[in-house]
C-alpha cells in the first residue's frame, strides 16, 4: 500500500510538472509573439517617420521642437535623439535645408524646410503611400470579410 501511495504522488508530481511546462510554453509563446509584434511595429513606425516629417515640412518651415510636438499630437512619439539624426540625414541627402530665424526668447533657431528635391521626393512618396495603403486595405478586406 505504501508503494501505491508513493506512485500516486509521483504521478501527481509528473502531471504538475507537465502542466507547469505547458504553462511556461504558453507564456514563452506570448512573449515571443509580443516581441515580434513590437519589432514589426517599430520598423513600420521608423519607415513612416521620415515620410511624416516631410509631410509636415511641405507647407512651412518647422523648428525641431515643433516637429516633435506635431508628431506627438498625431500619436507618433519621437525623441530628440531620434529626430536630429534623421533631420541631418535628410539634409545630407538634399531633401531638407534649414534657415536661422530670430527667437523672441533666446538665441536664433534653426527651422527646417523641404528643398525642391525634397518636394519631388515627397510627391513620389505620396503616390507610393496611396498605392500601398490601397493594397493593404484590399488585403485586410479579404482577410476580414464581413
Amino acid at each position: 500500500m505504501g508503494g501505491s501511495k508513493f506512485l500516486q504522488n509521483e504521478v501527481k508530481n509528473m502531471v504538475l510538472c507537465i502542466a507547469r511546462y505547458y504553462v511556461l510554453l504558453y507564456i514563452c509563446a506570448k512573449v515571443v509573439n509580443t516581441m515580434y509584434a513590437e519589432n514589426v511595429k517599430s520598423q513600420m513606425r521608423k519607415g513612416m517617420l521620415e515620410y511624416s516629417i516631410m509631410l509636415l515640412l511641405k507647407e512651412k518651415p518647422y523648428y525641431s521642437s515643433d516637429i516633435i510636438e506635431e508628431l506627438e499630437e498625431s500619436n507618433l512619439i519621437v525623441v530628440e535623439g531620434t529626430l536630429y539624426p534623421l533631420l541631418s540625414r535628410l539634409k545630407k541627402e538634399g531633401m531638407l535645408d534649414y534657415e536661422w530665424q530670430e527667437s523672441a526668447v533666446g538665441p536664433p533657431r534653426k527651422y527646417y524646410k523641404l528643398t525642391e528635391s525634397g518636394r519631388e521626393a515627397l510627391a513620389l512618396l505620396d503616390e507610393y503611400y496611396s498605392r500601398l495603403a490601397e493594397s493593404i486595405a484590399q488585403i485586410r478586406e479579404k482577410s476580414n470579410p464581413l
